[in-house]
């Protein structure tokens, strides 16, 4: 058992009875504390009376599913990661799912490993929260990313982003003007690389532009190809 997992609290909503026990069972062998629930309805009754460090969740369940839940929950100002679980393939969906607020997503079916490595992720950024500087704001021409309070202005207006497109957008801003590669990106902000064959980053990337590069905007977000990205002011 991991001792390090003991304080954290996952909630795991998803209909299918099979896939909801076994993770139950998986994560209670890991030291976590969880949480069940088969429809979109009571997680959110359980994130109000529980308040989960973490929400694994279905995208197709009964009565509401798991992109109204992820609207709701970023609706309230609730920011409990969310790992969503899809067994959509499209990358639509899962931009769909990213645009609803989630802040990772998962295919079905899927590797054991591979959902308790992104749980660690998502918990070790939930974790780091508190030692953040409360004074630190970045910059970059017209952006502005206010660290502590997770705020992110474009000029006067304010975008909203989920954690894990703040936590890529900072990493690039933070290193603006430097190329960064994808195993780099990976590496810093999922902790692991997904493989050359992965589409999982661009389809940030592609979301944080149409956010923050909007089409009266300089761009600030740009693609080096074969080597990565970077965030600087075009000519």
């Amino acid at each position: 058992m991991n001792s390090q997992t003991l304080k954290h609290q996952v909630l795991i909503a998803d209909d299918d009875r099979a896939i909801r026990e076994a993770l139950v069972r998986a994560l209670n062998l890991e030291g976590y504390a969880v949480t069940s629930v088969n429809d979109g309805a009571k997680a959110l009754e359980a994130v109000k009376a529980e308040t989960p460090d973490v929400l694994i969740l279905d995208l197709m369940m009964p009565v509401i599913d798991g992109m109204t839940v992820c609207r709701v929950l970023r609706a309230e100002k609730n920011r409990v990661p969310i790992l969503m679980l899809t067994a959509r393939t499209e990358t639509s969906d899962r931009v769909a799912g990213l645009d609803a607020g989630a802040d990772d997503y998962l295919p079905k079916p899927f590797a054991l490993d591979e959902l308790l490595a992104r749980l660690r992720v998502l918990l070790r950024r939930y974790d780091s929260d508190d030692d953040l500087d409360q004074a630190e704001i970045l910059t970059l021409d017209d952006l502005r990313i206010d660290v502590a309070a997770r705020r992110v202005f474009r000029g006067d207006n304010e975008i909203e982003l989920s954690k894990t497109e703040f936590e890529l957008l900072e990493l690039l801003v933070r290193n603006s003007g430097i190329v960064l590669d994808h195993s780099t990106i990976y590496d810093r902000i999922w902790g692991y690389d997904f493989g050359p064959e992965s589409k999982n980053l661009a389809v940030y990337i592609g979301y944080i532009r149409r956010k923050v590069d909007a089409a009266d905007c300089k761009q600030l977000i740009h693609t080096v190809r074969g080597v990565g990205y970077t965030a600087r002011v075009s000519n």
